[in-house]
């Protein structure tokens, strides 16, 4: 049965974490909610491809590619504190029809006699409208749990399960979403993928706007139940997005130092599956988290799993082929997911009340940020150094990420 407002919250019965909460909201929501974050995940590469055919420069169809991840990364906390302030459903409906509007735009800029710089503005309004359905979900279900009539372990192990199988998607869909831009713009034209992700916006998102869990998206309905702004400053929060921000430069870092290596060995066709095994290995252990021991805490799961990936990356570096590429990476991927997942739960669990959208929001936005600039940053060492140098970056990104799981280690006590 659907969560709504009058839904009485039913106890929670003794079953896997998921299924507990599925049978709370309804297990059509998960469906909907995975679909509605497809269109940003095609996006990003949408535009590049779109772009390249209808300018023929690669330049600027990865100037107008990163465009979209600059706007995204300028308004996406202020949507998240937008759906706070207003709540979720009448956010996510003015940005899906704004979105879906200015994407049919962009193809029509793209391919008209318009000058580069109208292009890169529209390209930018394209990520600055994304409607965040991925923290907007976090911040539902995080929201729903709260609802729920279970003691603290209970309400623990289901937020950390939960957030683990949001991280598990977010994988999923940021490695087929690519998958779907080639396969669309390969059965019709270029700029497909840009309309597909049009049309995917306008009605899964609005779906999802639309779910009756979207009126039950925190613990705080009224303003004089949400706590201060400030406190989400604190820096539990903060150390929570500094870890998101290592991991966005990580997977920007090691997707560009990937191409790299790829290509001067001579198989760069093979970059999006050595990728892949990395993402579906991640997916899988992000939605695994739950079944983890309560008394393995969150801070001492961010260093142990972070441990992990250094590891992998370590051995990525000095990889001599593809085959050695894709042991380290699958050794990566068993690190990076369940870090991420874990860091998710610490930003759930020390939210201010009222605020969780606009936290999730952050950490999302962080990950943006840490992706861009390391692609920006590797590409340029890639070109100049080669892979072999390039390939150090992701170690650094991960040592990064480790560094703040120890500042989080010293100065917070474990969440259980």
């Amino acid at each position: 049965m659907p969560l709504t407002d009058s839904t009485p919250v039913r106890p929670a019965e003794r079953d896997s974490p998921i299924r507990t909460l599925a049978a709370s909201i309804g297990i059509g929501y998960f469906a909907i909610a995975l679909i509605a974050r497809l269109p940003y995940a095609m996006i990003v590469v949408g535009v590049l491809t779109m772009v390249v055919d209808a300018r023929g420069s690669l330049a600027v169809g990865g100037l107008t590619s990163a465009m979209v991840g600059l706007g995204t990364i300028a308004t996406g906390p202020l949507i998240g504190a937008a759906a706070d302030r207003w709540g979720q459903r009448p956010v996510l409906l003015l940005a899906s029809l704004v979105q879906s509007l200015v994407l049919v735009a962009l193809v029509a800029v793209a391919y008209g006699e318009t000058p580069d710089g109208l292009l890169l503005l529209v390209s930018a309004l394209a990520g600055a409208t994304a409607p965040q359905v991925s923290p907007m979900s976090r911040a539902r279900l995080v929201g729903a749990i709260g609802r729920m009539r279970v003691d603290a372990s209970a309400r623990g192990r289901l937020q950390e399960s939960t957030m683990g199988y949001e991280s598990g998607v977010d994988e999923i869909v940021f490695v087929f979403g690519p998958v779907l831009v080639g396969v669309i713009a390969i059965a019709a034209t270029p700029a497909a993928p840009v309309l597909a992700a049009a049309a995917l916006t306008i009605v899964f998102v609005t779906t999802f706007a639309l779910h009756p869990t979207a009126r039950t998206a925190g613990h705080a309905t009224d303003a004089g139940e949400r706590e201060p702004a400030r406190r989400i400053a604190r820096p539990g929060i903060l150390l929570a997005a500094g870890g998101t921000f290592a991991t966005g430069l990580f997977f920007g870092a090691m997707l560009t130092s990937l191409t790299a290596f790829a290509t001067e060995g001579g198989f760069p066709e093979q970059t999006a599956i050595l990728y892949g095994i990395m993402g579906i290995g991640s997916a899988i252990l992000a939605m695994s988290v739950g079944l983890l021991p309560r008394r393995f805490a969150l801070p001492w799961r961010w260093i142990a799993f972070t441990v992990v990936l250094l590891a992998g990356a370590v051995l990525a570096a000095g990889a001599t082929g593809a085959i050695s590429m894709g042991w380290a990476l699958a050794l990566a991927g068993c690190g990076i997911g369940p870090t991420l997942a874990t860091l998710y739960a610490l930003a759930a669990a020390r939210s201010p009340r009222g605020r969780e959208a606009t936290v999730m929001a952050i950490l999302g936005s962080s990950v943006v940020v840490g992706q861009a600039l390391a692609s920006m940053v590797v590409g340029s060492l890639a070109e100049s150094a080669g892979a072999a140098t390039a390939l150090w970056a992701p170690v650094v990104s991960a040592a990064l990420l480790l560094v703040f799981g120890l500042a989080n280690l010293r100065g917070h006590r474990a969440v259980h």
